[in-house]
């Protein structure tokens, strides 16, 4: 494990599990760069990747001689190079399904505190401010979910119980879907145009990069709220602070980030109308607990499958 930092399976039953499996090397700092990741995973037949920060890039795959496995604790494994994976041999398993409940409400906090202005307003009265200016109701309103998978589909049933008009697009989309979560399948133009709230829930691939631009933004409205819980590259960094700070759009709300944590000087740093947690979506204990059985249960498959 060369990266559990902030530690996530320090000192749990977890890592007593994966003792009983083999010896184990754990890291509870980040890798400098490549080479002390290489260094790291050297002699290592399995990797188990806690942060998204550590990037298994093909100089990364090519200098683990040993390497047979990554497991992937979490659902994303855009940060590593699938297809020189596949050329060695390597075999990749992640979690899906450990924190859909928790990604989805937290996508729904960030909805109503942007929309609420829930931090600013705080703020203002922990400063003997008495600010009582208008907020905006999301009740009636709509919400534009792009991506319907375990999570984006979880997002669409909160916003209709608090009485929000859901719409949504998804690469694969049937009116099986549509009638199961009681949303409207649209084309990715009319969902920006329409939405009052839209919220990101796409795994980061090549057709999903930069997804939303300028050109995306322009066709919201300068009501809407933006929601990112699923991954920062989504969307075009200069694009969104543009937006933002130029009144295109409303507000935003952010658990995700281009580089994190962000610099100092991030210019989103600096603006009102964002909302931003430390990609801490998915931190509950529920979460930890259910998705780190299932990173050390793969591993034990994977040896148990080599044994047989």
């Amino acid at each position: 494990m060369p990266d559990d930092y902030p530690p996530v399976i320090s000192g749990t039953r977890h890592l007593e599990k994966l003792k009983k499996l083999g010896d184990v090397a754990l890291y509870d700092s980040k890798p400098l760069d490549d080479s002390d990741l290489i260094r790291r995973i050297e002699g290592a037949d399995i990797v188990v990747n806690i942060r998204a920060y550590c990037k298994f890039t093909g100089d990364v795959l090519r200098g683990a001689k040993t390497l047979k496995m990554i497991s992937v604790w979490g659902v994303g494994t855009d940060h590593i190079d699938q297809e020189k994976c596949r050329e060695l041999g390597i075999v990749i398993t992640n979690t899906p399904g450990t924190a859909t409940e928790s990604v989805a409400e937290h996508t729904l906090a960030l909805m109503l505190a942007a929309a609420r202005r829930i931090p600013q307003i705080d703020r203002s009265v922990k400063e003997g401010r008495w600010v009582r200016g208008l907020v905006t109701q999301l009740h009636g309103k709509t919400l534009g979910v792009v991506g319907t998978g375990l999570i984006g589909s979880q997002v669409a049933r909160l916003g209709r119980g608090i009485g929000m008009n859901v719409i949504a697009w998804t690469y694969h989309p049937s009116a099986e879907r549509e009638r199961e979560l009681g949303i409207r399948f649209v084309p990715l133009d009319e969902l920006l145009r329409e939405s009052d709230v839209v919220s990101l829930h796409l795994r980061l691939t090549e057709d999903s990069k930069d997804l939303i631009g300028w050109k995306e933004f322009s066709l919201m409205k300068p009501t809407t709220i933006l929601i990112n819980t699923a991954r920062a590259d989504l969307v075009d960094v200069d694009a969104l602070t543009r937006a933002l700070s130029g009144g295109i759009i409303a507000a935003a709300g952010l658990d995700v980030f281009h580089k994190e944590p962000p610099d100092p000087d991030d210019p989103l740093l600096e603006l009102e109308n964002v909302v931003l947690t430390p990609h801490s979506s998915g931190q509950t204990p529920e979460v930890l607990d259910k998705g780190l059985a299932m990173a050390v249960e793969n591993v034990k498959k994977f040896i148990e499958k080599r044994s047989a």
